[in-house]
């Protein structure tokens, strides 16, 4: 029984074969279609932001940058609410999927897009670098950039707390020399080659050192800070002046 507006033709109604064209057409469309560029939100002098940017740039991905937050503001709009309803940066949208926070990103780009090298299957291999992620974050991060970025740099002299200021540059020091043991044998914070869990804690060298504060001597994290320097991607997204955040709690 041949349907209303078809015809039979060597056994096979001739709308049979018009709508499997259409759709191999279909799929055909869906394999060349072009995907949505990737967006990250946020302004380039941020730490978090630099994170993202830094591996998106040792990924070589093709992305769009749209500065967010500070000086640009863009963080109360509709927009960006709807993206992050914590209204902080960075953000990326990635395909129609927003995701914030900054290690989420980072995780998140490294297994979308780093093969095997950044996104091992093993979960065992994944702990290596997995563990200096949360590390940075639960340890680094209140010491130095609470403590130290924030009760120091950012904070204007007059209202500065020198007794916790150097209660934080005495726990960098202290938190610095597990790192300095932990590079004793090896490259990288994960191993023999750079990782996602580099990023955390790397992406805080480059003020660590620039900032006048006490250091204790540090030679394996050192030898790992200029292996860092010697990568484009950390050059051109982690290496960028803070100056103008010089006593300045809010923009």
């Amino acid at each position: 029984m041949i349907g209303v507006g078809t015809r039979q033709v060597g056994g096979r109604a001739v709308g049979d074969r018009q709508q499997l064209f259409h759709a191999r057409l279909d799929l055909v469309a869906r394999w060349l279609e072009v995907p949505e560029m990737l967006k990250v939100w946020g302004r380039r002098n941020s730490q978090n932001v630099q994170k993202v940017m830094w591996l998106v740039g040792e990924l070589g991905l093709p992305h769009e940058h749209i500065p967010a937050g500070g000086p640009f503001g863009r963080l109360t709009d509709p927009e960006f609410g709807a993206l992050n309803p914590n209204r902080l940066v960075p953000v990326i949208e990635d395909n129609g999927a927003s995701v914030w926070e900054s290690h989420a990103i980072v995780r998140y780009l490294a297994a979308q897009y780093g093969g095997p090298r950044y996104w091992p299957e093993e979960a065992r291999e994944r702990s290596e670098f997995d563990r200096w992620m949360d590390w940075g974050q639960a340890l680094w991060q209140p010491a130095f950039l609470t403590g130290v970025f924030w009760g120091f740099y950012r904070t204007p002299e007059p209202q500065r707390d020198w007794k916790a200021i150097d209660r934080s540059v005495a726990r960098c020091s202290e938190l610095m020399r597990i790192v300095d043991r932990a590079l004793e044998d090896r490259t990288y914070l994960a191993g023999d080659h750079f990782t996602i869990g580099d990023i955390p804690l790397g992406a805080t060298l480059y003020r660590y050192f620039e900032l006048e504060i006490d250091r204790p001597s540090l030679p394996g994290v050192e030898a790992w800070y200029d292996r860092l320097k010697s990568r484009a991607a950390y050059r051109e997204h982690v290496m960028i002046p803070f100056d103008d955040l010089k006593g300045r709690l809010a923009f």
